[in-house]
């Protein structure tokens, strides 16, 4: 198995975790303003909202990092 079949298998579990993510972090946001939280004013994450965030940029910067090195490996 070489290196570009090693990266195109990395960009989809990361491209599913990404999507996992995101679908997490839109649904949080969503549940917070059907019961009462508006989403208007400034928005401080806490807890598992936090992490979800964190995790969501940590997914983005690697699906960047493996796209531009599977570019350059092709």
């Amino acid at each position: 198995m070489d290196i570009a079949t090693v990266l195109k298998i990395a960009l989809v579990f990361i491209s599913i975790g990404l999507t996992i993510a995101i679908l997490l972090q839109s649904r949080s946001a969503g549940l917070g303003g059907s019961f009462g939280g508006g989403s208007d004013g400034f928005h401080v994450r806490r807890g598992s909202e936090k992490r979800i965030w964190q995790a969501t940029v940590v997914l983005a910067s690697l699906f960047l990092l493996t796209a531009f090195a599977h570019l350059f490996v092709n």
